[in-house]
């Protein structure tokens, strides 16, 4: 059996990954915002956007299939907020089936809010996010029809998805548009891939809203967790190495013996 990390080893890294977030939350806060990697999905929203303006057609927006309690929504409607600012300067609509009743509300004052910072509160039609069904094949049927009618030109697909996400992704392949995906759900991740001009994989999306907001605390925290993960595979990189040459020092240690 592989040795159990004892307390000891358990709370100097405790120690190490709350000392990397303090430090990098601290240094953003200070004005001193790091470098993250890019993150292509991210840096094709504005396009997508301008080929919706170019086109004159509307972007079509999906927060997931789950209610507004599971955190992946919540990461959607983050996006959904730039999204939405950056359509208003450009007086695109933003079309947005909701599966769920207060998913739909919250996403009606997100969109509100967004037309303000844009400085179009005239431009904002309550009536473009609605509810549709909490019958997950009934949404389905409902968002495949809606696009085929309405042709968007760009789709977002940002949330928690299953078995529904490769008709949405077809479908929306088949109209022409251009499609920006982003789930944490690993088994739906290929066919967003495959369908969509872009993706979000995993914690890209959870990423995104600091990426896009430009928020101190929370850019801080994404690049504390990049460290953190460098330092992981530099002890595995290192554990490997030293196992296969007998010496045995980093397996006893993390072992506590």
């Amino acid at each position: 059996m592989p040795p159990v990390l004892d307390h000891a080893t358990v709370f100097v890294a405790m120690i190490v990954l709350c000392a990397i977030i303090l430090y990098y939350t601290f240094k953003t806060t200070a004005g001193k915002l790091p470098k993250l990697r890019t993150i292509a999905g991210l840096s094709a929203i504005d396009e997508a956007i301008g080929r919706a303006t170019e086109l004159g057609k509307p972007a079509l927006f999906i927060s997931g299939l789950s209610d507004i309690d599971n955190i992946q929504t919540l990461a959607a409607l983050s996006i959904l907020s730039y999204v939405a600012q950056k359509a208003a300067e450009y007086d695109t609509p933003i079309i947005m089936p909701n599966v769920y009743s207060v998913t739909m509300v919250t996403a009606q004052e997100v969109v509100r809010e967004a037309h303000l910072r844009a400085g179009r509160p005239d431009t904002y039609r309550p009536d473009n996010i609605y509810y549709v069904s909490d019958e997950q094949f009934a949404f389905v049927a409902h968002t495949s029809g809606l696009m085929e009618r309405e042709r968007p030109a760009a789709n977002f697909y940002m949330g928690s998805f299953f078995g529904e996400s490769l008709i949405l992704a077809e479908t929306g392949n088949a109209t022409g548009a251009i499609q920006i995906a982003g789930t944490a759900e690993t088994a739906q991740i290929p066919f967003f891939v495959v369908a969509c001009d872009y993706c979000l994989i995993g914690e890209e999306l959870y990423a995104a809203s600091a990426v896009l907001s430009q928020d101190p605390r929370q850019l801080g925290s994404i690049k504390a967790q990049d460290v953190v993960k460098l330092l992981i595979f530099a002890v595995m990189i290192i554990g490997c190495v030293s196992e296969t040459f007998g010496a045995h020092f980093l397996m006893n240690w993390l072992g506590g013996s």
